[in-house]
């Protein structure tokens, strides 16, 4: 099975991913998180698959995050309050988000992307 990649046209970080995918011949699908965001049951089983604390699945530096107040909020609200919130909008999803392959990437560090693809 192919990678989904979950980005955003405009993202530079999206767009320097997609780039080095390319130059490793890596194959995948985009998939535009803003026109298809992901689902609460999406987000949930990318969760549990990545192992990876819910905190990171929010794009903390996105301005809608902090319009929302998000960095206050989070702390007090649940797991299912998190992820149905993430459901909402994709804009608050760190992107870009790759999943497939037993593998859940946020972000764009190329060192982790080395490793595990």
């Amino acid at each position: 099975m192919a990678l989904t990649v979950l980005c955003y046209k405009k993202c530079s970080t999206c767009q320097r991913a997609l780039k080095w995918l390319d130059e490793k011949g890596i194959d995948y699908r985009e998939r535009p998180i803003r026109e298809e965001r992901p689902t609460a049951e999406e987000l949930r089983a990318w969760y549990q698959q990545s192992g990876l604390p819910l905190k990171r699945f929010f794009n903390t530096s996105g301005s809608l995050y902090k319009e929302l107040k998000l960095k206050e909020r989070l702390p007090g609200m649940s797991e299912e309050e998190q992820l149905a919130l993430l459901a909402t909008d994709g804009m608050l999803v760190k992107r870009p988000l790759v999943v497939g392959n037993g593998v859940v990437l946020t972000g764009f560090k190329e060192a982790e992307w080395e490793e595990k693809l």
